[in-house]
């Protein structure tokens, strides 16, 4: 292991947490998970945090985050006075329900609800505790001997997350939300949830994360998902980012999507200081469908990435691809999108369309759309645009007696609409349009100060 005393305080710290905590981390009575814990912690302190070095971190820089000193605490949300956890979902919508606090889980604030047969879902730390033989190769399975460093982070100081498992032909009729809640501790609190979702052959669910806010504290989330869809399987995934302006939000997403089985997915990113998405789809089943749509508002110093690697392993599979956002003041945004058609891959289909609205002159968008197609019988496209709201629209609604700000509002809106209007899951579209309507009205009131 790389001598601590070299490295940044960040990567320092983490290495001393696992020293620290290795022993009495869930599962920790495991030889195979102590195994993967040793590898893991090992690989990351080999290569340290990401840097700019690196062709696909070559936008977003950690230099903030590598100056910090952060605390690595288990238990941290669990003394945490909370009545209730917030929702998405419109009020008293029924849905099962799991919240983590500072990446602690909370059973007092979840609800599971009546789960049909055919249905896991608990939290990792329950999971490890009672049952960890049933995680003994699931974990790590789709992401596979990654050398992400922030992955190898994650999987050496896991302690919490959640376990999502639905038996052959199970189709889950309610929503599943996810609440994480964030910047309720007065130190700066590093912590790493795993998720795992598995859905079996011709099984069906829909998946909703929040993440938000419980105060201004800062707070680093390094969260991991991996996600297994077998012959036939359907998963609605959406993620809404709302944290607080000083934290910092990284999440790794690797999927696998069988034959026939369709991802489809969508995040709203508002709020951090840094934040970045990875999500790394493998289509390995011919048949096989992967959307995979986003939004992003970001002002003041925020920066905002959005990195996607989607493969066609096999003949016959389709991916689609819009992300679209609102950049203003000095803030940064920064979208990676890769689709990669192997030799075998004939007849696949892939679309990916990334636009950005520069709401200032310092405003920066950093855009890099990719295509690496090793078949000859394929149809695939990309784009990229970035420019300023359309003036000839603007001239128009402020003709029709539109203050400004307004009409300024109604262009953006309408401008993100087309990737949230596509959203299947009931009750969410109204709620993120919402979002949205908060984040204009709070630039409006900076205008009118």
């Amino acid at each position: 292991m790389a001598d601590t005393s070299t490295t940044d305080a960040a990567q320092s710290a983490f290495l001393q947490a696992y020293q620290g905590l290795q022993h009495d981390l869930p599962g920790g009575d495991q030889s195979w998970l102590r195994g993967l814990r040793d590898t893991a912690i090992s690989g990351f302190s080999e290569r340290g945090l990401p840097t700019p070095k690196l062709e696909s971190w070559k936008y977003t820089n950690l230099r903030d985050l590598r100056k910090l000193s952060l605390a690595t605490d288990p238990q941290a949300g669990q003394n945490i006075s909370i009545d209730r956890a917030p929702s998405l979902l419109p009020g008293g919508a029924a849905c099962h329900r799991l919240v983590f606090v500072s990446g602690t889980f909370r059973r007092d604030l979840s609800n599971c609800g009546d789960l049909p047969p055919g249905v896991e879902l608990r939290s990792l730390s329950d999971c490890l505790s009672q049952d960890p033989n049933s995680l003994e190769g699931a974990i790590g399975d789709v992401a596979g001997d990654s050398d992400q460093a922030l992955l190898q982070l994650n999987t050496a100081l896991a302690t919490d997350g959640f376990v999502l498992r639905l038996k052959a032909g199970t189709v889950l009729p309610l929503p599943i939300e996810i609440v994480h809640l964030s910047g309720a501790n007065e130190e700066l609190l590093a912590y790493h949830p795993r998720n795992l979702i598995v859905l079996e052959e011709g099984s069906q669910a829909t998946l909703i994360e929040n993440h938000c806010t419980l105060g201004r504290s800062a707070s680093f989330g390094n969260f991991v998902t991996e996600v297994s869809l077998a012959q036939g399987a359907t998963l609605h995934h959406f993620k809404v980012q709302s944290e607080s302006g000083e934290s910092f939000h990284l999440a790794t997403g690797h999927v696998d999507v069988g034959r026939d089985a369709h991802y489809d997915a969508f995040s709203l990113t508002i709020g951090s200081r840094l934040s970045r998405n990875e999500t790394n789809v493998q289509l390995s089943g011919e048949g096989g469908q992967c959307h995979l749509n986003g939004a992003y508002l970001v002002r003041g110093k925020q920066h905002c990435d959005n990195t996607t690697v989607i493969e066609h392993l096999v003949p016959n599979t389709t991916c689609h691809e819009v992300f679209k956002g609102v950049i203003d003041d000095r803030a940064r945004a920064v979208f990676q999108g890769q689709i990669v058609v192997h030799r075998d891959a004939q007849q696949s289909n892939g679309h990916q369309l990334s636009k950005a609205l520069l709401l200032s002159d310092q405003a920066e968008i950093d855009q890099k759309p990719e295509l690496k197609i090793y078949a000859d019988d394929v149809m695939c496209s990309h784009g990229a645009t970035a420019g300023d709201l359309d003036h000839d629209a603007l001239f128009y609604l402020r003709s029709r007696g539109l203050p400004e700000a307004k009409a300024r509002s109604m262009l953006i809106e309408a401008f993100l609409a087309e990737t949230i209007g596509e959203i299947s899951a009931e009750g969410l579209c109204p709620a993120l349009m919402a979002s949205i309507g908060h984040w204009l009205a709070d630039a409006d009131r900076d205008i009118a100060l």
